[in-house]
C-alpha cells in the first residue's frame, strides 16, 4: 500500500511554491478596504442628509443598497472561484472596488443616484472578495490551523465593519494630511484613503497573488443566475422600501417581499434538481453547517442593527459630532480586533458551542441597557456597553465561521462559503432595513405637530427628542431579541471541535489500488 501524503499547503495549483503568509496579508488588506465600506457611512448619514438634501430613510439606502447588491453577488462567488484564476479574480474585484469608490467620492450633491451607483459597485467587489477570502484560507491552511487563521480573518470580517463609523467620523472631523496631500473635513475623504490603499493592493496582487483555488470547467446556469439575482434582489428591495413606505404598501413592500420569497424558493428547488448546481445548497443538509450558519447570521444581525442605529442616537439625541460619536465606538471596534484572533485560537481547543453560549450571553447583557438610554446617558457608559457587545460578537463570529467550514469536505467549501456569506449578507440587509424602518415609523408617529414649534419651542424639542428615543429604543430591543435567539440556538450546537480530515493527495492509479485493497478488507 503506497504511503499517504498530505497536501502541501505551500504549493499553488500549478505546483509552484509561494509565501502563503504574504498572500494572506495582501488578501486581508484588500478585503479590509472593501468591508470598511459596509458601515463607514453610519456616522456620515446626518451629513449626507444635509448635503444631498434627503431624508433619513433615503440616506440609509447607501447602506441597504450596499447590502442588497452584496447579497445578490455572493451566491455567484462559488461559480467565480471555481471558474476563474484566483489572482485575476482578485485583481478584477479590486478594480471594481476602486471605480466604485471613485464614483462615490466624485458624486455631485445634486445627484444621489451616482453616489448609490458607486456604493453598488463597492458592494459587488465586497461580494466577491469576502467569500473568496474564506475559500482561499481553506485551500492555503490545514484544518488544524483553521481556527487561528479564521481568527485572523476575523480582523477583516469583524473589525472593518466595526471600525467603519469611527474611521468616517475621524476623517470628517478636520483636515488631514495623507501621503503629502491635504484632505478636507468631508464625507468624501472617507473614500479617498481606501482608494489609495486599494490601488496599491491591486498593483501588488498582480505580482504576489497566487492561484490557490482549484479550477474546474463549471457551466453557468443562466436560469439559476436570473432567479438568484431577481429573487434576492426583489426580496431585499422590498425591505429597503419599508423605511419610507411602511409595512403595508402593496406595490413597493408586500409584493416584492412575497415575490422574492417565491423566486428564492424556485431557485432552491432548481439547485436541488441539478447535477452541477449554480449554488450547492445541499450543504445545508449538514446539520452542523446549517446551525452554525444560522447562529452566525443572528450574531451579524445583532451587531449590524445596533452598529447602524447607535451613531444616529449619539448625534441626533445626544448632540455629539460625527468625530465624537466615532470616538465613543472606537474601543468597541478595537475590542473586536483584539478578541477575534483569541476566539479563533480558543475554538481550536474547545470548539464552537461554549464560545457561542458565552458570546451571546455577553452580547445580550451588553445590549439590554441600550433599551434604557436617555438624553443624559454618560458617554463612557455607552462606550463600555458597546465594547462589551463587540466582545460578545467576536466570541461568536469567527468560531462559527471556522466550525461551519470545518463541517464540510474541502470540495464543498466554495459552495459552503457562498451559502454562508449569502445568509450573512441577507441578514445584514434585512436588519438594517428593519431597524431603520421601525425607528423612523415610530419617530414619525410620535413626533409633535410642527405648529407646536411656533407656540412652545422647548416643548416641541422635548417631545421630538422623546419620539426619537422611542424609535431608537425599539430598534435596540430588536437587536437584544436577536442576541437571545442566538443564545438559544447556541445550546443546540454539538460539543467539541469537529474538524474534517486533511485531504489526501494521491495519483489516480495509486488511489484506485488503495480503494481496491480497502474494499477487499471490507473497510470501504
Amino acid at each position: 500500500m503506497p504511503e499517504i501524503v498530505e497536501k502541501d499547503y505551500n504549493i499553488d495549483i500549478h505546483g509552484h511554491k509561494f509565501n502563503r503568509w504574504a498572500m494572506l496579508l495582501l488578501i486581508l488588506v484588500g478585503t479590509f478596504g472593501s468591508m470598511l465600506m459596509q458601515t463607514s457611512l453610519g456616522t456620515a448619514i446626518p451629513t449626507l442628509m444635509k448635503d444631498f438634501k434627503i431624508t433619513m430613510s433615503t440616506a440609509q439606502q447607501a447602506t441597504t443598497w450596499f447590502l442588497l447588491a452584496n447579497g445578490i453577488m455572493v451566491p455567484i462567488s462559488a461559480y467565480l472561484a471555481n471558474k476563474f484564476r484566483t489572482r485575476w479574480l482578485y485583481v478584477g474585484a479590486y478594480v471594481i472596488l476602486f471605480v466604485g469608490m471613485l464614483m462615490a467620492y466624485s458624486a455631485p450633491t445634486n445627484n444621489w443616484t451616482i453616489f448609490l451607483a458607486g456604493r453598488i459597485l463597492q458592494a459587488i467587489a465586497a461580494g466577491i472578495t469576502m467569500p473568496l477570502m474564506q475559500i482561499c484560507l481553506v485551500n492555503m491552511f490545514s484544518p488544524k490551523q483553521m481556527g487561528a487563521v479564521m481568527g485572523i480573518g476575523g480582523i477583516v470580517i469583524g473589525l472593518a465593519p466595526a471600525i467603519g463609523p469611527t474611521f468616517a467620523g475621524w476623517l470628517m472631523s478636520s483636515r488631514h494630511i495623507f501621503l503629502g496631500i491635504v484632505l478636507p473635513a468631508s464625507w468624501r475623504t472617507m473614500f479617498m484613503v481606501p482608494m489609495v490603499i486599494v490601488l496599491f493592493v491591486t498593483i501588488l496582487a498582480v505580482f504576489f497573488m497566487r492561484d490557490v483555488v482549484p479550477n474546474r470547467p463549471v457551466k453557468l446556469d443562466i436560469i439559476s443566475l436570473v432567479l438568484s439575482f431577481a429573487g434576492f434582489g426583489v426580496f431585499l428591495w422590498g425591505f429597503t422600501n419599508v423605511a419610507s413606505d411602511g409595512w403595508l404598501k402593496l406595490d413597493t413592500v408586500v409584493a416584492p417581499i412575497i415575490g422574492g420569497i417565491i423566486l428564492i424558493f424556485l431557485f432552491g428547488w432548481r439547485q436541488l434538481r441539478m447535477d452541477d448546481p449554480f449554488l450547492n445548497i445541499r450543504v445545508f443538509k449538514n446539520r452542523q453547517f446549517a446551525l452554525t450558519t444560522v447562529v452566525m447570521a443572528l450574531s451579524t444581525m445583532a451587531m449590524m442593527g445596533v452598529e447602524m442605529m447607535l451613531p444616529l442616537y449619539l448625534q441626533e439625541v445626544r448632540g455629539l459630532s460625527a468625530f465624537n460619536s466615532g470616538l465613543v465606538l472606537l474601543p468597541g471596534a478595537l475590542m473586536m480586533g483584539l478578541v477575534s484572533p483569541l476566539a479563533g485560537a480558543a475554538y481550536d481547543k474547545v470548539g464552537a458551542k461554549p464560545l457561542a453560549i458565552l458570546g451571546f450571553s455577553i452580547l445580550a447583557l451588553g445590549t439590554l441597557p441600550f433599551l434604557f438610554f436617555g438624553i443624559q446617558t454618560p458617554e463612557h457608559w455607552v462606550t463600555t456597553l458597546y465594547g462589551l457587545r463587540m466582545f460578545g460578537v467576536a466570541m461568536v463570529m469567527m468560531p462559527m465561521t471556522a466550525s461551519a467550514m470545518n463541517a464540510l469536505p474541502v470540495d464543498e467549501v466554495a459552495d459552503g462559503t457562498a451559502s454562508n456569506s449569502t445568509a450573512r449578507s441577507i441578514a445584514s440587509a434585512i436588519v438594517v432595513a428593519l431597524l431603520s424602518s421601525v425607528a423612523q415609523n415610530i419617530i414619525l408617529n410620535n413626533s409633535p405637530a410642527t405648529s407646536l414649534a411656533k407656540i412652545d419651542l422647548i416643548g416641541f424639542s422635548d417631545k421630538m427628542l422623546k419620539a426619537m428615543l422611542d424609535g431608537y429604543h425599539a430598534s435596540f430591543a430588536i437587536g437584544f431579541a436577536f442576541a437571545l435567539m442566538g443564545l438559544v440556538l447556541g445550546i443546540f450546537l454539538r460539543a467539541g471541535k469537529h474538524g474534517r480530515a486533511s485531504k489526501i493527495e494521491l495519483p489516480i492509479d495509486e488511489k484506485v489500488k488503495v480503494e481496491a485493497e480497502l474494499s477487499e478488507r471490507g473497510t470501504l
